[in-house]
């Protein structure tokens, strides 16, 4: 049996041209911090305020909306991710870049991979409610792995990625961005692909 790989072959990232959506009414941008801890890769995922309009409690990926003084999709990853875990810009390191995704909240959502510090950071309480480290072993082992179809009113037939580790769900938006990452930088492999245009 081959043993998972315990880093992200970030390289491909480095080099992918990513897919932009420009069909949206809203903008916004997300940033995937990666962490190395105990000589493995590590993903920082948020659990959202149960208090918010939209995806109250899921995880998801420091990020938010574009605001008219950022001056690029990344500059507005970054500001999100010092707003919501006080991340200070200047410390990450900066991959790539993935496909945009759509949400069901209309928006376009462009992704960014990054290397950041091991350190404790603070969840902003009025937008997250927790900040959780979790490691590349646990989103590759099958077994915490699944996935349906659905049909979306507007998108047709998707595929719906759930991943289950260390007793979270990662699934929604923020499972269609990791499903990426994954293949591109691992031997991930879901038995049904998601479609990029949607």
């Amino acid at each position: 049996m081959t043993t998972p790989p315990r880093r992200f072959t970030l390289g491909p990232v480095a080099d992918y041209e990513p897919r932009v959506v420009a069909d949206q009414p809203e903008d916004a941008a997300v940033l995937a911090p990666i962490v190395e801890r105990n000589g493995e890769d590590h993903l920082l995922v948020t659990r959202r305020a149960d208090h918010l309009g939209d995806h109250p409690g899921q995880m998801s990926l420091p990020g938010g909306g574009v605001e008219p003084y950022d001056g690029s999709m990344l500059e507005t990853a970054l500001r999100e991710a010092n707003e919501e875990i006080g991340l200070d810009p200047d410390s990450v390191t900066v991959v790539g870049q993935l496909d945009d995704i759509r949400t069901v909240t209309e928006y376009a959502v462009t992704p960014f991979v990054g290397r950041i510090p091991d350190r404790e950071y603070e969840p902003n309480e009025s937008e997250v409610a927790e900040i959780v480290v979790l490691p590349l072993s646990g989103f590759l082992d099958p077994n915490n792995y699944e996935c349906e179809r659905r049909t979306h009113p507007h998108y047709g037939d998707i595929v719906v990625h759930y991943f289950h580790v260390d007793g979270y769900t990662v699934w929604g938006a923020t499972g269609r961005i990791l499903v990426q990452l994954l293949e591109l930088t691992t031997p991930f492999d879901p038995p049904a692909r998601i479609h990029r245009d949607r």
